[in-house]
């Protein structure tokens, strides 16, 4: 098949598989019908035939996406300078965001049961990310640019922390906006993580568009 073709057809799923996201991350998908995955998807039932065969070929692209953008992350070289510990940290800051925001305990709970391969594939890449981050975090200690504090504490916030902030109880308990959590978020581990002589390095100038970015997405999922 004509490469050309290929990403078309793979753009074309990827467009629809996102639509269904923020349905079976809310309420799993153990209950969901073909038709139903049609209609979150926006499309007819033949539509959606062309592209997804059953309900596991539809997760396993969901999965997918997943996996996908968890290894866009740029890898680190070690030998690379200073500031490259700000693009990475903002890299980290935007997927942590985003993956805490998409990858719900009940999907996971349900792939888990029903596709445990799949549950498996997502866990491996999740696992990887994470060493990678440790990595990240202890060099940046052993070069004098991070604080010396616990990088798995930090991994903890991200995940604890982070989740339960942006939950929208949290957001209406405080009477605070996604956009300020995430901005607040984003200078308390800014702060926290960098020696006070190479906070210089980061560029906050190019979180804004990345927060809006994020803000607009979990908008439009309410």
């Amino acid at each position: 098949m004509n490469k050309a073709i290929e990403d078309q057809q793979s753009q074309a799923k990827n467009k629809l598989l996102k639509k269904l996201i923020s349905s079976v991350m809310k309420d799993g998908f153990q209950q969901l019908r073909m038709d139903d995955i049609a209609k979150a998807m926006d499309v007819s039932r033949a539509t959606m035939y062309k592209h997804f065969s059953s309900k596991e070929e539809v997760i396993e692209g969901v999965v997918h996406v997943f996996v996908d953008y968890i290894n866009r992350l740029e890898a680190r070289a070690s030998d690379q300078d200073e500031e490259s510990f700000a693009v990475w940290f903002q890299q980290l800051f935007e997927q942590s965001v985003s993956l805490v925001g998409n990858i719900t305990d009940v999907f996971l709970k349900d792939l888990q049961t029903a596709f445990p391969d799949l549950y498996d594939e997502l866990k491996s890449a999740l696992n990887k990310r994470e060493q990678e981050s440790l990595a990240f975090y202890r060099e940046g200690k052993a070069r004098g640019i991070f604080n010396p504090i616990n990088e798995k504490f930090i991994l903890l916030q991200d995940d604890l922390l982070l989740r339960e902030i942006v939950n929208v109880k949290y957001l209406l308990h405080n009477q605070v906006s996604i956009q300020q959590v995430l901005h607040d978020f984003y200078q308390f581990k800014k702060i926290q993580l960098f020696k006070a002589d190479k906070i210089t390095f980061v560029d906050d100038s190019k979180m804004d568009p990345v927060i809006e970015h994020i803000v607009d997405k979990f908008n439009r999922s309410l």
